[in-house]
């Protein structure tokens, strides 16, 4: 049985926990768009629900082997991006009290050389890690992310679909994240909000 010819949610689910990834690609076509609009109502962000919706459904396919209990995968799905969505506008809110008083606090001491220094070393390190990919994801990851082009714009400038452009963007976010909290200890999210801050 093939994933092209399968209709039923479940059945892909089951592939997908028997590692294919070919079923988990049909889950994502099938059912981001959905998971996109809810976290951009939420959120007020496309670049941002584009962001979490890739980190939700890579952490789908990282779990892939313990799946068993999810009955309805679009229920499971748009559930967990509201919650992601509401975490982080609480963890945004905490962050933002903690950055005024630590600006209230330590302005004096602010050491500019210091964070340009260390925003050159994360750019390296991005750079490094972007160059083991594919030439056409590398450079749909500068147009999205340091650009700040959308999808559909990038999309238009190359001539492929909006979907090519997200699966090259899941592919760069995956390898990225990895990376990331494995040589960096920290989330790739940061590491991108050091990086293109300005």
């Amino acid at each position: 049985m093939t994933t092209a010819h399968l209709e039923s949610d479940a059945e892909l689910i089951e592939l997908i926990s028997g590692n294919d990834y070919a079923a988990f690609e049909v889950i994502y076509s099938r059912h981001s768009d959905a998971i996109r609009k809810i976290l951009i109502r939420i959120l007020k962000s496309e670049q941002l629900a584009d962001d979490l919706c890739q980190e939700i459904f890579l952490h789908l396919w990282s779990s892939r082997y313990n799946l068993g209990h999810i009955k309805a995968i679009k229920g499971y799905l748009l559930t967990t991006a509201r919650n992601r969505a509401l975490d982080h506008l609480k963890a945004a809110l905490r962050t933002e009290s903690t950055m005024a008083n630590m600006i209230r606090n330590f302005n004096e001491q602010r050491n500019t050389t210091d964070e340009e220094l260390l925003t050159k070393e994360y750019l390296l390190f991005l750079n490094r890690i972007l160059s083991s990919l594919p030439e056409r994801t590398r450079q749909i990851f500068s147009l999205c992310r340091e650009q700040g082009k959308s999808y559909d714009e990038v999309a238009q400038m190359l001539d492929i679909s909006r979907s090519a452009v997200k699966n090259h963007m899941v592919l760069s976010m995956k390898v990225l994240s990895k990376s990331v909290q494995k040589e960096l200890g920290i989330s790739l999210s940061m590491l991108l909000a050091c990086i293109f801050r300005h």
